[in-house]
């Protein structure tokens, strides 16, 4: 696996633990779930505005028109997704950090990525080479040195609600993996809309008040930058990492939210944050050098994204196409059977052999 491929999912991480300790300079005053719901509805907001952009400015050429709509088969795992991470997610959260304490929390919100890839791996059988585990453990343990607070991590109401929280979060990361296929800002737009309006209306029905107007603004901004793009990035890695490797990147969040807090307030990071950078680059190694190659069969498929002709795509046009790459368009991928390096992207979700060479 290249860095380049690799990039998506780093970046999601890098704006997404960015947008905490910006998040953390307009908390004061603002009540926690009215806060997460204009971070995103800033997401959906800001999205929505960029996708009428792209509209407006993308050529006309039939080839490269995006399909702006969600398969009807795949609006019950969008529905689960928003549920799950957009609206039972954050109030978990909400109601856990009540009753426990920030750095509880944060060794806590290691758990996501652990539950994420359990997921991926038992349940929708994303295959897990020993290299991929391995980095997954690494990354995991330098987030658990990160947050580290003795005493932080005790089992408690708290904690659960936490950690049901995560739980939510997983089945999210995976539910919106079947739906990776579509348009990446579309969907993304879409759950920062819908869970953006529940939380909001919810924070506002249990008597929150709105703070000043350049909070609401700077607030939108934020959940643009650390939740909007974020997301679409991630959507992005979903298509072409899978759910766990792309969880893991993920995680590294925190480490950038760190650093990005030790340049906004500077003081000493602690012994602890130099072995926790150090594991989670480590991890990180692990997954970019990874090579996975067996002999594997595409099955029938037929969805929309944005492709060029390689190997995988190999159909005809049924409009005059004028040779440009890459093009958006609906397209079918017959049964193919071959061998290279390859991840569990959109086109190589098939299941795996006891004992299969992963390795050439």
């Amino acid at each position: 696996m290249s860095i380049r491929s690799a990039f998506p999912a780093l970046a999601a991480a890098l704006l997404f633990g960015a947008s905490t300790p910006l998040a953390k300079t307009l908390v004061e005053g603002v009540a926690p779930l009215l806060l997460a719901g204009l971070l995103y509805l800033g997401s959906g907001l800001g999205l929505g505005i960029l996708l009428a952009l792209r509209h407006i400015v993308r050529t006309k050429d039939p080839a490269d028109a995006p399909v702006l709509r969600i398969p009807r088969s795949d609006l019950p795992w969008l529905a689960g997704a928003i549920i799950a991470g957009g609206v039972l997610g954050p109030a978990l959260l909400m109601l856990g950090l009540t009753q426990t304490s920030g750095a509880s929390a944060s060794l806590l919100l290691n758990v996501e990525g652990v539950l994420t890839a359990i997921i991926a791996w038992g349940v929708f059988k994303e295959n897990a080479d020993r290299q991929i585990v391995l980095g997954m453990i690494a990354i995991v343990l330098g987030g658990v040195l990160l947050s580290w607070e003795p005493g932080g991590a005790a089992l408690s109401l708290g904690a659960l609600l936490i950690v049901g929280a995560c739980l939510c979060w997983a089945v999210d990361n995976n539910l919106t993996r079947r739906v990776a296929s579509n348009d990446a800002m579309l969907i993304a737009g879409i759950k920062g809309l819908a869970a953006g309006a529940v939380s909001t209306t919810l924070a506002l029905l249990g008597g929150a008040e709105l703070p000043p107007i350049a909070v609401v603004g700077a607030s939108l901004a934020v959940g643009f930058l650390g939740y909007g793009l974020s997301l679409t990035l991630f959507v992005l890695a979903l298509r072409t990492l899978g759910t766990a490797r792309t969880g893991a990147y993920f995680s590294v969040a925190p480490l950038f939210g760190v650093a990005i807090s030790f340049i906004l307030w500077p003081e000493d990071p602690g012994l602890l944050f130099w072995p926790a950078a150090a594991l989670m680059a480590l991890g990180v190694w692990l997954h970019v050098r990874e090579r996975h190659a067996h002999e594997h069969t595409h099955e029938v498929l037929e969805h929309s994204h944005r492709h060029v002709h390689d190997e995988h795509h190999q159909h005809a046009h049924p409009f005059a196409w004028n040779g440009m790459e890459p093009h958006t368009h609906p397209h079918r991928h017959d049964v193919l059977t071959h061998t290279h390096p390859h991840y569990p992207d959109i086109h190589h979700r098939h299941r795996h052999a006891p004992g299969h060479s992963k390795r050439p």
